[in-house]
């Protein structure tokens, strides 16, 4: 097959190259994320591969099929940046990676709270400034903290058994209840009750029209004043303006990102040359209680070759067999 990567980088060529000795199809990266402006880059290839900010939108994929493309591969678990419906009356197969490295994802969810907590990041440039004070840098024990779980899905379960290990009350809230999160003792409660009941909120569901914004200003008000959010799912599942004002209320204390619903034309850049033009982004940068990091939460070795390998993995079989265990549904389901 003749693949178009899109928004790639180095890492990517390496890890799909080296997997591609067992495939040997034809593989193109760009760089560019895929948009109105870069579809017609995507010409000729009859499989395009993209990634968590390139743009299906309606207008895009019409230009894909007019332009040859079959398949719509995505190297990643989430496909919101997909039209599914359209993609179907299309013609058009997606398949997507259901899951890369849930720890990767999970265990840097964890060290968001670490970091925020005892805030290393704050003495590790003290230390190297040969400033050893500890004011500022007073931490809790986690041990016996409550944990919430919006979502517990493959990352949300691992999420769940690593608290639990700390010593942390687990609940969790999610439309279909994990029996290995009841067998670990997790407690499913609604989502009003994980608001008020947790000193810590960690996101692990996938963005659709129930979820956008799930935190927002009620949600936040219901929380404990000292309540440390952390999202390493989907951007737009927080209400960022909501957020800054609660921050700047006091009304929340701890917020750790690794996503953010404009993330498109900041992340996986280096931007550190050019003034950020986005003034909700550079708002929430000033706060000296968040921490954000730029969506790479699935960035491990175990995870970018996962990615690679099911990716083709299932191209090979589709070419062969019209089939594979990636395909996602006009409704979402794989």
């Amino acid at each position: 097959m003749n693949i178009a990567f899109f928004s790639s980088k180095s890492y990517d060529r390496r890890f799909f190259e080296n997997e591609n000795l067992k495939h040997t199809h034809k593989l193109e990266f760009i760089e560019a994320h895929l948009n109105s402006q870069s579809v017609a880059m995507a010409k000729g290839y009859n499989v395009v591969c993209g990634f968590v900010n390139d743009e299906f939108t309606p207008e895009i994929l019409q230009a894909l099929v007019e332009q040859g493309t079959e398949i719509i591969a995505l190297r990643c678990a989430g496909f919101n940046n997909v039209d599914l419906f359209v993609a179907k009356n299309q013609g058009l197969q997606v398949i997507r990676v259901p899951s890369y490295s849930p720890h990767a994802v999970a265990e840097h969810a964890v060290a968001l709270i670490q970091t925020l907590n005892r805030k290393t990041h704050r003495a590790y440039n003290r230390i190297r400034e040969g400033d050893f004070s500890l004011d500022g840098l007073l931490g809790f024990d986690l041990h016996q903290k409550t944990i919430g779980l919006i979502g517990t899905g493959k990352i949300g379960s691992i999420m769940a058994k690593i608290m639990l290990g700390f010593g942390c009350e687990v609940i969790a809230c999610d439309p279909v209840q994990n029996q290995a999160c009841l067998d670990m003792g997790v407690r499913y409660l609604n989502l009003e009750d994980i608001y008020k009941n947790s000193d810590i909120i960690s996101l692990h569901c996938p963005l659709n029209t129930e979820t956008k914004y799930i935190i927002n200003k009620r949600a936040i008000n219901l929380m404990h004043d000292k309540a440390m959010l952390i999202n390493t799912s989907r951007g737009a599942l927080v209400d960022t303006k909501a957020l800054i004002t609660a921050l700047k209320q006091e009304k929340i204390g701890y917020v750790g990102l690794d996503v953010y619903e404009e993330e498109a034309d900041l992340f996986f850049e280096d931007n550190s040359m050019h003034i950020i033009q986005d003034d909700v982004f550079a708002r929430l940068m000033t706060f000296s209680n968040v921490l954000i990091t730029g969506h790479q939460g699935f960035f491990t070795d175990t995870a970018l070759s996962n990615i690679a390998k099911t990716t083709l993995s299932n191209l090979s079989a589709y070419e062969k067999q019209g089939n594979c265990q990636g395909l996602v549904g006009c409704l979402g389901q794989t």
